[in-house]
């Protein structure tokens, strides 16, 4: 199985508890992205990338995750988006951008047909609500295409909400684009927190109602500490975590999930113990600060025994 993650990455300064900032590359897809590729998945990142030093110290270091970067779009003269977190006393994060002329924007400018037609063969394509609010409406049109047609090849879309206000000109665009991109989803993996801000008047079961009634077969909607609540098309499953922690830094706890997840129906695991798998790999994911935590820091077991690795 082969995943193709859409997106954006971003040079990330994340600051420490002392006040100062460590610098890394982040973004919510490539979270995804190099924790998929940590859990064994064949797994490649798509962006469109400057011609920089700072752009070449990216992809050094998505190969040495043994993250695919052959479909990675180098864009002379220009350079890549960044941004910082800060963190408050409980963790909770709060993020300042400076990206308007970052090359990621363009993708669907700067790729070729060829380029279309070899992701369109992946198994998986996964992507969020930030990637859409990346593309413009004929970007997302593009995008549309390319999703159409790889569902027609026989892969799948997994799509993340992941919705944030300051991305879009305005909700309604927003929620246009959310609308449209839906019926080509196959694996929704919202958070309820972004569905409220994006939808309104929302529940856990609306969301999962509004889903169901464009096509989407498997959601499972994240609740933050009270773990998720899954469903396959029948019965609503909430899934805790395995234990309730106290975060250090809730920085890619949704992307790193997601990954755990994925990772797990990839291989065969049932939706319950998939969820299982993505609360651990989040638990550990929310105990250190930044969106990657180092390699020694990863859980030991994801999945658990009975589950395929």
């Amino acid at each position: 199985m082969k995943v193709a993650s859409l997106g954006e990455c971003m040079i990330e300064f994340s600051q420490r508890s002392d006040g100062s900032f460590r610098r890394g590359f982040g973004g919510d897809t490539l979270n995804t992205a190099l924790y998929l590729a940590r859990l064994g998945i064949d797994t490649s990142y798509v962006t469109a990338l400057g011609d920089d030093p700072l752009s070449e110290e990216m992809l050094a270091a998505w190969r040495s995750e043994n993250i695919k970067t052959g479909l990675v779009i180098r864009a002379s003269g220009r350079l890549p988006g960044l941004y910082m977190i800060q963190r408050d006393a409980r963790g909770e994060r709060t993020f300042l951008y400076w990206r308007d002329r970052a090359p990621a924007r363009d993708f669907f400018e700067l790729v070729d047909r060829d380029q279309l037609k070899r992701l369109a063969q992946f198994d998986w394509l996964y992507l969020s609500g930030i990637s859409l609010s990346l593309y413009g409406e004929a970007g997302r049109a593009r995008l549309r295409e390319l999703l159409a047609a790889t569902r027609q090849n026989g892969g799948k879309v997994a799509f993340d909400g992941n919705y944030r206000p300051r991305g879009w000109s305005d909700t309604a665009t927003a929620r246009r684009a959310f609308s449209e991109i839906l019926p080509l989803v196959d694996l929704a993996l919202p958070t309820f927190e972004d569905e409220l801000a994006l939808v309104g008047n929302e529940t856990p079961d609306r969301c999962i109602e509004r889903y169901r009634a464009v096509g989407v077969r498997e959601i499972a909607v994240k609740l933050g500490p009270r773990g998720c609540v899954v469903t396959t098309g029948g019965d609503c499953i909430e899934v805790p975590p395995p234990k309730v922690v106290e975060p250090v830094d809730t920085t890619a706890a949704g992307d790193s999930f997601n990954a755990g997840y994925i990772a797990a129906r990839i291989n065969g695991a049932p939706p319950r113990e998939a969820a299982a798998a993505g609360h651990r790999l989040a638990g550990a994911v929310i105990m250190l600060p930044g969106a990657v935590i180092p390699r020694a820091s990863m859980p030991a077991s994801v999945f658990r025994s009975g589950e395929k690795t």
